[in-house]
């Protein structure tokens, strides 16, 4: 990209809460100004929403949004992908970097629509990019650069962390961390009707097991250490958390979310077998 980082227009065709989150991230982290950044999308409420938040222009026109961009984040929902790449395909020029982040859509599908030529990264977000904690992988199309890669690992990062991989590993980050928060979520749920049972108020036990997971997690990536070795540090021999580890490993909570992950992971091969 060769203008200046802070000069780099954005823009997103889609307006809803990842286009959004990822546009108030981007402002926040100076990435870009917010006069630099616009958005389409069909719906009067989106396209306010979008503008309130992130500070951006809006508009009902993907062309313009083109237009007026140098990177283009495609962010419609899958089945919207070849009618709205469709409607821009003369309008992407050599200058233009396109981003999609639609679930389930493959690079092939993207080249298909815009030409091999065409400068295409494809994204897995999650959504807990929406507050600024996000974890997504990215994957290169045969007319991306380095370059392209960095830029997009630095749009990323400004609403979580990113890694680049092959395209064929994407289904696998989709059933991990994409599908991964409604499982957490599960598992917070869980815990906390624990802590019902055992006595405790529903909004402290909801409270104690959200932090609970929260700290655990910062534990991990803050120390480097593995889960395993972290683990053993809390289970001391015949204590609490002993018995409680061997209550989950009868009860089959590690095959059954890793379980959980293959079969996102096989759903999202197929889904994007059929896009």
């Amino acid at each position: 990209m060769s203008v200046p980082s802070d000069k780099i227009r954005v823009g997103f065709l889609g307006a809803g809460r990842m286009a959004a989150a990822l546009a108030k991230g981007l402002v926040s982290a100076k990435f870009t100004a917010a006069e630099s950044i616009i958005a389409s999308d069909p719906l009067a409420a989106a396209r306010e929403t979008f503008s309130a938040e992130s500070g951006g222009r809006a508009t009902d026109s993907n062309v313009e949004v083109v237009r007026s961009s140098d990177v283009v984040v495609l962010a419609v929902k899958p089945q919207h992908v070849g009618p709205a790449l469709l409607e821009i395909r003369a309008e992407v020029q050599p200058r233009h970097l396109v981003i999609s982040i639609a679930a389930g859509v493959p690079l092939k599908t993207l080249s298909g629509h815009l030409g091999s030529s065409a400068r295409l990264v494809r994204v897995m977000p999650n959504t807990p990019c929406l507050i600024g904690a996000g974890a997504a992988a990215y994957a290169l199309g045969g007319g991306a650069t380095a370059a392209d890669g960095e830029l997009v690992r630095r749009l990323l990062s400004t609403v979580g962390w990113a890694v680049e991989l092959a395209e064929g590993l994407l289904d696998a980050v989709t059933g991990l961390s994409g599908s991964g928060p409604a499982y957490v979520y599960q598992v917070i749920e869980a815990l906390a009707d624990g802590g019902v049972l055992m006595g405790l108020p529903r909004d402290v036990a909801t409270k104690l097991a959200s932090q609970t997971v929260l700290g655990a997690a910062q534990m991990v990536l803050q120390t480097g250490q593995s889960p395993a070795v972290l683990k053993d540090a809390v289970a001391s021999p015949g204590g609490t958390t002993i018995a409680g580890l061997y209550a989950l490993e009868s009860g089959g909570l590690r095959a059954a979310l890793m379980n959980a992950v293959q079969a996102a992971t096989l759903r999202s091969r197929e889904l994007g077998e059929s896009a």
